[in-house]
């Protein structure tokens, strides 16, 4: 069972990405880390570490993101000690992203650690893909800038 406070955090995360994907960053800011070793590991860049790359990081996500609907949390896993825990979840929302001028459904399998700051709850490490069903083992082969054959021959 987790702490009241934990689950409190968790709550708050859970509206901050419905903010987010509303268009609307900064309640999903004031929940992260200001410490050097915070890390983002969104599906639409490489890793951020550290709050300035992780602010920008944010920043750009949202600027590709609109008219966001209700979202739904599928918990697969949860853990807490005293200052440490995580979750693993499947986010689902309806929305506008990038060029697309529809509405789609949108789904992520994420993982978010929490870290006891200060007293509080912070979000010190998430990182979300797509990966929501089974994937054939070919779709973890990096695709290969075709111009890097030419160098290496």
């Amino acid at each position: 069972m987790l702490a009241p406070d934990l689950v409190l955090a968790i709550d708050n995360d859970h509206r901050a990405l419905d903010a987010l994907v509303r268009g609307d960053p900064e309640p999903k800011k004031q929940l992260f880390s200001r410490r050097d070793d915070v890390t983002l590991a969104n599906p639409l860049g490489p890793p951020a570490r550290g709050w300035s790359q992780l602010e920008a990081t944010l920043e750009r996500a949202v600027a590709q993101l609109r008219d966001g609907g209700p979202i739904r949390f599928e918990r697969i896993s949860e853990y807490a000690t005293q200052d440490l825990a995580y979750i693993v979840e499947f986010e689902r929302w309806r929305g506008r992203v990038g060029g697309v001028d529809h509405v789609v459904s949108m789904a992520l399998r994420a993982t978010t650690v929490f870290r006891r700051e200060g007293g509080e709850w912070r979000i010190a490490h998430r990182h979300a893909d797509p990966i929501t069903a089974p994937q054939p083992p070919e779709s973890i082969i990096e695709r290969e800038d075709p111009s890097a054959a030419d160098r290496h021959a």
